[in-house]
């Protein structure tokens, strides 16, 4: 492989929402950003797993879809010609004599940066596949982890496994096109936002979605890879099949920091513990955003993310142009390089 080496103010790990937004932080710093994501496109999990998802906690959005949103944020970052290299991950960071750090991916790329920000999301991640015997036989015809079109999903008789946003999103949304959604769950109490439950009850009571309350997946019924229902078994042992044409299971997904791990970051439970005031990390000038960093109190949220990446950009800022004095505008007032 050939080395190509590049120099920039800022090396950004991660193209997610959180990533994307901290390029636009650091443009209006005046800094420079390249960007590397072991994706082939920008955009993450919003990208890559749910495109379609409906995502409702943005500011001035109600509801946007989260490829639309991926746009939006490309658009925004557009004025400041960010680099990317994507389709490569970086496995090693290194401190460099002239108080620089050198990032080196598995593609031979090597960039030299003034200051990091991880936004690596989860790190590399997977679904946490439900143990039921015989799943390998329906994946991917009748048993998905993520949807990236609804429209695949209309006429048919699904079923959605679990309780948190994914879970509750889906439901609402698929209960617009699809033949009947039930949601299977442990528990009554669901983990999300309180108007999306709002939601899912009010469709319930509609006959739009039913809640299968409290059940668990217990196993799968079905000829070749097309499921006919799933067993569902009561906290009491119950058992009763369910018939669908398809299963979602949301139940998260598995984290792997990979690299991240060797790179002597302090970490708490796989998480990147890091200073709120400035999401600065035990590494001078590596800082870290989004769901992959952690500190007391921490929401785990877009609009956090957002938030924290205009603290990182501000504390790059500092160390790409130390003694340097820069007064904060707002952008109403600055513009964006020009642009009214």
């Amino acid at each position: 492989m050939i080395d190509h080496l590049h120099q920039t103010d800022v090396a950004i790990i991660g193209a997610g929402p959180t990533g994307l937004f901290a390029v636009f932080e650091c443009g209006m710093m005046r800094l420079k950003c390249h960007v590397i994501d072991p994706l082939e496109m920008v955009g993450g999990q919003c990208s890559a797993l749910y495109p379609e998802k409906p995502i409702y906690d943005i500011p001035a959005y109600p509801k946007i879809g989260a490829q639309e949103l991926i746009d939006n944020l490309m658009t925004q970052i557009k004025p400041f010609h960010p680099e990317f290299h994507l389709g490569q991950q970086v496995m090693k960071l290194e401190r460099t004599q002239g108080n620089r750090w050198m990032l080196s991916t598995d593609h031979g790329t090597t960039i030299v940066a003034k200051a990091v920000i991880i936004a690596a999301g989860v790190g590399a991640f997977g679904p946490n596949r439900p143990p039921l015997e015989g799943i390998e036989n329906y994946e991917g015809q009748s048993i998905f982890y993520y949807v990236k079109s609804r429209e695949n999903f209309r006429d048919k008789r699904v079923l959605i496994a679990g309780g948190g946003d994914s879970a509750v999103d889906w439901a609402i949304s698929l209960a617009e096109v699809a033949k009947s959604v039930g949601v299977v769950h442990r528990r009554p109490k669901f983990r999300c936002a309180p108007e999306s439950e709002a939601k899912l009850h009010e469709l319930e009571k509609a006959g739009k979605i039913e809640l299968l309350i409290p059940y668990q997946l217990e196993g799968l019924k079905g000829q070749g890879d097309q499921l006919d229902s799933v067993v569902l078994k009561s906290l009491e042992g119950e058992e009763k099949d369910y018939p669908c044409d398809v299963l979602l299971p949301f139940y998260g997904l598995a984290m792997n920091l990979g690299p991240i791990l060797e790179w002597d970051l302090a970490l708490h439970h796989n998480h990147i513990e890091v200073n709120p005031q400035s999401c600065a990390t035990s590494l001078e000038g590596v800082f870290a955003i989004g769901d992959i960093a952690t500190y007391p109190g921490k929401l785990k949220l877009i609009l956090t993310g957002f938030a924290e990446g205009a603290h990182a950009a501000h504390a790059a800022r500092a160390i790409a142009h130390p003694g340097e004095t820069l007064h904060f505008e707002y952008s109403t007032t600055s513009g964006v390089l020009g642009i009214a």
